[in-house]
């Protein structure tokens, strides 16, 4: 059984993830974390997750769970490099989740992860991760006469924009174009900004209601439209993900920064990872 520990268990993200574990025949929860002045703090988790008791009470102390689990999952806005550390210090596999993540901090994962063994995704959906894929190939087949267009839409709470996940299929168009993301993506429009550039990704984000997630990449010529799309009606989408990244890492070498492309078999170089 891979015994996980839940970062931010008492969030929306988080009570779908002790969920799915409680279901899975392979897996059961070791600890629940939520930040030092939470009020669920003591609480059983598997009660907060709205599902039966799990004997876990949510805790503050990352450090006292980490010997009794083998993975971390961390989809909070806490303290994610910090908790990534202990937890590859202490020997266990991390997920990670959390979008909005800078240069810097994806750089200390990174370093953790010559020594550790690290997933970081900014989104775990495999239909997601498809979606990745198939933007960067179609970007390489359709010439600058498509536009790119990327909308996204999320709930009216979430606080970072364009999503992670928007970002990453910025990316990935950029790179089937052989492009730097940075210097063509376009931030919404206003005003008199003048013609379209062949090169420019323009980016969107909408945000409103109880919306999961829904991720369009748009490939516009004359005559006809390409449009790519994923809408995620379910948190379990992320969480399942997640688990299958778990599942990977306990199987996997040390040594690189890990993503869901490789979890996924889509990466170029993954059949050499295992051993």
């Amino acid at each position: 059984m891979l015994k996980i520990i839940v970062v931010g268990a008492g969030g929306r993200m988080g009570k779908r993830l002790v969920s799915c574990i409680a279901a899975a025949e392979d897996m059961e929860l070791a600890g629940a974390l939520e930040y030092s002045e939470s009020p669920l703090l003591g609480k059983d988790a598997g009660a907060i997750a709205g599902i039966d008791s799990q004997n876990i009470a949510i805790s503050a102390n990352l450090s006292e769970l980490l010997p009794k689990a083998d993975a971390i999952i961390d989809f909070s806005t806490g303290d994610v490099i910090n908790n990534a550390k202990l937890a590859t210090e202490a020997g266990l596999s991390v997920v990670i989740g959390t979008t909005a993540l800078d240069d810097t901090q994806k750089t200390e994962l990174a370093n953790f992860a010559k020594n550790g063994k690290i997933v970081f995704a900014p989104n775990m959906s495999v239909g997601v991760n498809l979606l990745f894929h198939l933007t960067k190939k179609v970007a390489e087949i359709l010439d600058d006469a498509y536009d790119m267009e990327i909308v996204e839409m999320h709930h009216n709470k979430k606080k970072d924009a364009p999503s992670g996940t928007a970002v990453r299929l910025g990316e990935c168009a950029a790179e089937g174009r052989k492009l730097c993301y940075e210097k063509v993506a376009v931030h919404g429009r206003e005003g008199i900004v003048g013609e379209r550039t062949k090169t420019e990704i323009g980016m969107h984000a909408v945000r409103g209601g109880d919306v999961v997630g829904d991720h369009t990449v748009i490939f516009a010529a004359d005559g006809e439209r390409v449009e790519l799309t994923h809408k995620a009606s379910s948190r379990d989408t992320f969480a399942m993900g997640a688990l299958k990244a778990v599942r990977f890492l306990a199987n996997i070498k040390c040594g690189k920064l890990y993503d869901m492309q490789d979890v996924l078999g889509l990466s170029a170089n993954t059949d050499t990872l295992r051993g």
